[in-house]
Parts: C-alpha cells; structure tokens; sequence
C-alpha cells in the first residue's frame, strides 16, 4: 500500500468536460488560486506494478491530476496483501482526511472498491466520485444489483467509462443524474515502429517463417468476451489468400491448477469466481481450436512481448483485430487496446458491442462489424488479406485518435468534473 501526496498545479486554465480550455470569466490569478485550493484524494486497488487497462488508467489519471491539483493517493501497490489493503481503508482514508483537511474529494477508481466503501462513516462531508467501468456494473449477482449497486446513488457524481457502461449503470438503478460518461485515453507519445524493422527476422524469434503473408493481430487477456477462441473457429476457415494470425498475451498451454479446482464448482459460482478474478476464461477453449493441424497452420500464439516487439509487430499488420462476443454477466468496458493499436499504425477491426463503439467511431479511427456475425467478419477480412492494399487512411484513423483519446484529454475533464463537485 502508498499513501503519498502530490504537487502543486502548473495549469493555466480550467478545461471542459470536453477537454476544452475554458476560463470561465475569471483572471489566470484567480483561476491559480483555485487550482491549488483543490485538494483530491485518490484511492485504487489496480495500480502498478500491477498491469492492465485498469491499472494503467488509474496512474495516469493520478499522475496527470498533479498538474492541475494538490494529489494524495492510497492504492495497492503490492506490498501488503489485498485483503489487508482492504480491511485498512477506511482508517487510512480517515487519517490522511484528518492530516490533510485541504482534501475535498475523494475518488474511488472502479465500482468494487466504491461498493466496499460506500458504506464508510467519518468523511461524509467531503465529495465523494467513482469511476465504473464496466464489470463492476453487471456483474451477475442479483444480490448486487439489488442491495449494493444503488447505494452507489449516495456518490455525487459516477464516472462511466463509456456509454455503453452508463446505460448499463442506469438499467440497474443508478440515477442519470449522478452520471456522466468520460472515456479513458491513451499514450499517444508512443513512437511508430520504425520503418526498417526486419519483421521476418523478428518473427522468426519466435519460430515462425514468414515470407510475404497477410499479418491479422489480437492482443489480450485470453477471456470469453474478447472472443478469440469464436473468431479462430468460426472465422479463420472462412479466409482466403496467404494470412498469419498472430496472437499475443498471457496464454496457458496446459490447463493451470486454479484452473482444474475451478472445474469442480458449480458454474453459477465459477462465474463469478472467474469474473471476479478476471482469470482466462478463453485457455480452455483456445487450446481445442488450437490443437485442430488446419488452425496451427495459420494461427500461432506467441505469448507475452516486450513492448518494442508488440510495436513492430502492430505496425507491420495488415488488421488488428478485436472480435468481441456478448457474455452473459461480462462487457467490455471501453476497448483500449484497440486505441493502443491505431495509435500503433494498425488498422482496427472490432466488434461493434459494449463500449468499444466509444473508443473506435467506424470509419475515423477504426472499423466496426457486427458482433458473432462470422460472414461479415469474414467477407471484411478477405477484401483486406485479397487486396494487398497498404493501409489506407490509417494516418488519419492515428490523428483522430491523438485528438481525441489522450490522456491529457480524459484527465482534464475528470479535474472539470471535480471542480463543478465542489462549487456546488
């Protein structure tokens, strides 16, 4: 666990809930003077060394806040255990309230933590926000949504990483009023890969000959929603011409331990356990598609890389391709991996489900196609591996995404949206 406080603001001017520069009638004096009246308390459980989308998300918004506010933070850094991180909050949270009175928000960065503390006593005077980003919005458990998730109405305001996320949240019981969407952004300071790259040689690391093919990419955890195991079975015997469907993530080739305890639990409750855990819900059914001669032949998963190498490869690709399918109790909550990949210079395919529709526009930064429909996947996909066309557009499909998902971006409208809390 951290507990530590950031530094003063070097803003110049508030922005808008779009990311706008706003200066809202006052002189950049008074304007400075609001800025470093604002103090915020930050509290995450998905922080790094931890990595992932939400992990990733969270520092960025913590650290990017430094430049417009006085930070505190709280989040799990690893060095204790989770459910002691846990157990310990509400008296860190009251201390670092009680040492530092400037504090007048505190914001929870996703819905299990806000759902864990959204009974706490002892700062119900200040502001109080929390981002939710999708699991922790269906999660099926009816016990949840009936008693825990309406509480959340007692936060002042909720963040929805996507409309998609907003409109599960108000089905649910979450007032409309409380809410307001702000996507996440991405690092758009990555450098393209560079041009010279050797992709034969690089791939050939990993024990792949390639001479010339068609490059389709996906990248990620291996879990149900993403659809991979769907894609591999019902889509890559569907293509034509000469391809290569590289895949690149955590992936378990024999089934792990956890996995084998999980099998014995009734389904209803390994659901849960899974979601909850996010464990990898796709190994099973990708080691069946993947044991099939006529996928090994085009598919080949590679594993976690090195960032440089996941670069060149994205750069290299002919698609990038995230084919998203409905579960039950799951949802994609925003779809940064796809930002991550045009920004890349890949050219983005994905499904057109949950809240990846917020993240990539058809046509601007991406192309979206219906979701589970293996015709239209595959028709789509043939006319890119057929065509031997290079990439058309993608340099504006990367502009539209620098302008419009930076990280920059996302921050300045959360520090709007907690200024407009305490005006109020």
């Amino acid at each position: 666990m951290a507990v530590s406080i950031g530094t003063p603001p070097h803003a110049p001017a508030f922005l808008d809930f779009n990311g706008s520069i706003v200066l809202r009638g006052i002189c950049q004096e008074q304007t400075h003077i609001l800025l470093n009246a604002m103090e915020i308390l930050f509290v995450s459980h998905k922080y790094p060394p931890a990595v992932g989308g939400m992990e990733k998300q969270s520092y960025e918004l913590i650290t990017g806040m430094e430049r417009y506010c006085k930070v505190h933070k709280i989040v799990f850094d690893g060095n204790e255990s989770i459910v002691s991180f846990f157990m310990l909050l509400k008296k860190r949270i009251i201390e670092t309230c009680a040492q530092n009175p400037g504090i007048k928000v505190i914001h929870f960065n996703d819905g299990l933590l806000a759902a864990f503390c959204v009974r706490h006593e002892g700062y119900a005077h200040l502001k109080r926000t929390a981002t939710l980003h999708g699991l922790d919005v269906v999660f099926p458990s009816a016990t949840y949504h009936r008693r825990i998730l309406p509480k959340f109405n007692r936060f002042d305001k909720l963040i929805a990483v996507s409309n998609a996320t907003a409109k599960a949240a108000a089905s649910l019981g979450i007032h409309e009023e409380k809410l307001i969407v702000i996507p996440n952004g991405v690092d758009i300071r990555i450098p393209r890969a560079k041009s010279e790259t050797n992709i034969s040689g690089l791939l050939a690391e990993y024990g792949i000959n390639y001479h010339g093919q068609r490059i389709l990419v996906a990248l990620g955890r291996p879990v149900k929603r993403k659809g991979m195991s769907w894609f591999i079975k019902n889509v890559v015997p569907r293509l034509q011409g000469e391809f290569l469907l590289l895949l690149i993530g955590a992936y378990q080739p024999k089934p792990t331990r956890s996995e084998r305890l999980l099998s014995f639990l009734p389904e209803s409750v390994s659901q849960k356990i899974t979601l909850f855990l996010g464990f990898p819900t796709d190994n099973a059914p990708l080691r069946e598609v993947l044991s099939d001669p006529a996928s090994n032949e085009k598919v080949k998963h590679l594993g976690k890389l090195p960032t440089d190498h996941v670069q060149a490869i994205l750069a290299a690709s002919a698609a990038f391709i995230m084919p998203n399918i409905k579960v039950e109790g799951d949802m994609e909550g925003f779809g940064l991996v796809c930002l991550e990949a045009a920004i890349a210079g890949a050219p983005v395919f994905a499904a057109d489900i949950d809240g990846i529709p917020d993240a990539i526009q058809d046509g601007k930064n991406g192309h979206l196609l219906p979701s589970g429909d293996a015709t239209a996947w595959a028709e789509r996909l043939n006319e890119v591996i057929l065509s031997g066309t290079d990439k058309p557009n993608q340099d504006a499909f990367r502009q539209y995404t620098e302008a419009n998902f930076s990280w920059d971006r996302m921050v300045g409208r959360y520090y709007n949206l907690f200024l407009s809390c305490v005006e109020r």
